[in-house]
């Protein structure tokens, strides 16, 4: 079942508009809850590939598939009033052709309810996302460290340190040129970051590239500290959730095994109260 549209919530052009103004404010997010708290304070939301990582246990973005997007995307939208949603395009589904990449591309949106697509990739996706906004599908772009290509790229490195700087560029020039209403920098030098949101028209959101982007995106689990299997140095956690849920199960494991949950208070008795009469 298609997904509708929320009629209030901003749009690719809202977000491009933005550029050089107050930053912008994204996070993750994967289900209805999280997506309720973050709604007031974002301006868009990401359902990211992460989610394989975050919520499923893969060691990589590689294995998520569609299917999987779809699910959590749809979970996403019922959280959210304002804020766009944006959903990334999972490996595989974009990259053999243009054609594939809309077909793709258009069955997110439409079962989701997604404002934009993001995609991985720089001047060779170029084609791609001209293709793609050219038949109505707004593309958010990400360049820098791109997560579905660590096999090619040797692991969760900085991308465009020295002789590197001039190939980020040139990826950032192309994705603006092409048509995509933003770009995320991922793992840029801070530098490079900077003279790519000076240059370029739109909009740079960055994750362990600069405070000059013009907006800043994390993983609300990594930022929250839910997911405690590593910290990249970019991550700041505003909370350590993970040990005080722990600690909650932990106790909760103990009064159960000591019968003193559940209490009095949280069993029905076998007659219901008596009413008294009134007065």
């Amino acid at each position: 079942m298609s997904a509708t549209a929320r009629k209030k919530a901003l749009n690719a052009e809202d977000i491009r508009a933005r550029k050089g103004g107050v930053p912008l404010v994204s996070l993750t997010a994967y289900t209805t809850p999280m997506a309720r708290l973050m709604d007031a304070h974002c301006d868009f939301v990401l359902v990211g590939d992460s989610v394989g990582m975050v919520l499923h246990g893969l060691e990589s973005t590689l294995g998520v598939t569609t299917e999987m997007m779809i699910l959590h995307g749809q979970a996403v939208s019922r959280g959210l009033d304002r804020a766009m949603m944006v959903i990334d395009m999972p490996f595989g589904s974009y990259e053999h052709s243009p054609a594939d990449a809309f077909r793709n591309a258009a069955r997110l949106m439409a079962e989701t309810g997604a404002g934009a697509v993001k995609l991985e990739g720089g001047v060779e996706m170029a084609e791609t996302i001209r293709f793609l906004v050219k038949r109505g599908i707004p593309v958010m772009a990400h360049i820098g460290l791109t997560p579905q290509s660590i096999n090619t790229l040797g692991g969760y490195k900085v991308q465009g340190r020295d002789d590197q700087a001039e190939t980020v560029m040139a990826d950032a020039r192309a994705v603006a040129t092409a048509g995509a209403f933003s770009v995320v920098l991922e793992k840029v030098p801070q530098g490079l970051a900077d003279q790519i949101t000076e240059e370029i028209a739109i909009p740079t959101i960055g994750i362990g590239a600069s405070a000059g982007c013009d907006g800043q995106i994390l993983v609300v689990d990594d930022m929250v500290g839910f997911f405690t299997a590593f910290k990249p140095k970019f991550v700041k956690r505003y909370a350590q959730l993970g040990p005080l849920a722990e600690a909650a199960i932990a106790e909760y494991a103990a009064e159960v095994r000591t019968r003193t949950f559940p209490a009095d208070e949280h069993v029905f008795a076998d007659q219901a109260p008596t009413k008294g009469p009134k007065a």
